[in-house]
């Protein structure tokens, strides 16, 4: 059965799907309950599991974090959300201290079986705290999984693949992609859906790869379009996970195009771009035409909304960033 779902309403889904199949999965936040979220991704799930499965919890980040670290220690899976992006920080002392860290401190014995929901990017007219894309600082951190949906039905069969996951999960969802609608699959199994730790092409092209994930997806479809109608065939991989990077479908794609560009909303500054050009050069040196080029934001503070379009990767940065690949 198939469904239409903006992406906000389908990690909605797949909250209630995951809290339908297990009484041990609960929904911690700030306004997650009554409100429904800000962004109304949790509409409803309050009212129908009640307030000790949905929690409204104080404005406390790092409270909300390691009260997860206890109640995951007594056997529940909860799903925190984080507000905003930059609201992570108050928390990040228990994500990479105490949450990334103690199934490798018990030797394994105590899994943390914890989904931190996270917002992510730019492009609703916000500044700092509200538009930033953090994702390095947790692909950095050994013990913790970091993932990034970016269109409806991964973001219905990944929120629930994370839930299922014994280890914790950084769960990046595209924050100005909430309201875009996709079709879902909705009668399949967790067993039967694409993996969660993997990569994917989205697009099949022969000239240069383009690299992205999360909202960027979307800007690399679009540049890939536009290419199209120059005679140019662009290759779009959707990389939708950032740790593990799986990047064989990547390396294949190079050693077939000889070139490619990666995207993303954060600084370039030793962001998840440098270190996929690094490993690109790595496997596929003696298949690469160019140099690997990165589009991403700037190494500056999130600026504020009347700068934020000069400040995103857009379609056109993207497209002059292929057009270079072809002058080496």
């Amino acid at each position: 059965m198939s469904e239409t779902l903006r992406i906000g309403g389908a990690i909605g889904a797949g909250l209630r799907k995951a809290m339908e199949n297990d009484p041990k999965v609960l929904l911690m936040g700030e306004d997650v309950g009554k409100l429904g979220g800000v962004f109304r991704v949790s509409d409803g799930l309050q009212k129908d599991f009640g307030e000790n499965r949905v929690i409204d919890t104080p404005l406390a980040e790092s409270g909300i974090i390691g009260t997860a670290i206890g109640m995951a220690i007594r056997g529940w899976r909860p799903v925190c959300e984080i507000q905003f992006n930059g609201f992570v920080y108050p928390a990040f002392d228990q994500i990479v201290c105490q949450l990334a860290k103690m199934h490798y401190r018990s030797q394994g014995t105590v899994p943390l079986p914890i989904v931190v929901r996270i917002p992510c990017g730019g492009g609703i007219g916000a500044v700092e705290h509200h538009s930033e894309s953090p994702e390095a600082y947790f692909a950095h951190t050994a013990g913790l999984k970091v993932v990034s949906a970016s269109n409806s039905d991964d973001a219905y069969w990944m929120i629930q693949q994370a839930i299922a996951s014994d280890d914790p999960v950084i769960f990046f969802e595209p924050l100005r992609r909430y309201q875009e609608k996709g079709e879902v699959d909705t009668s399949g199994s967790l067993e039967d859906a694409y993996p969660l730790f993997e990569s994917r092409v989205e697009r099949e092209g022969a000239d240069a790869t383009v690299i992205a994930w999360g909202s960027m997806t979307k800007v690399a479809h679009d540049a890939a379009t536009a290419a199209a109608d120059d005679g140019r065939s662009l290759e779009v991989i959707n990389l939708r996970t950032l740790s593990p990077l799986d990047l064989e479908p990547v390396y294949a794609s190079v050693r077939k195009t000889g070139r490619a560009v990666v995207v993303h909303e954060a600084p370039s500054n030793v962001g998840i771009g440098a270190e996929i050009a690094a490993r690109i050069t790595q496997d596929c040196f003696y298949s690469l035409e160019s140099p690997v080029l990165r589009v991403t934001g700037y190494d500056t503070p999130y600026p504020a909304a009347r700068l934020e379009e000069e400040y995103l990767p857009d379609l056109d940065r993207v497209l002059d960033a292929v057009d270079r690949t072809f002058t080496y």
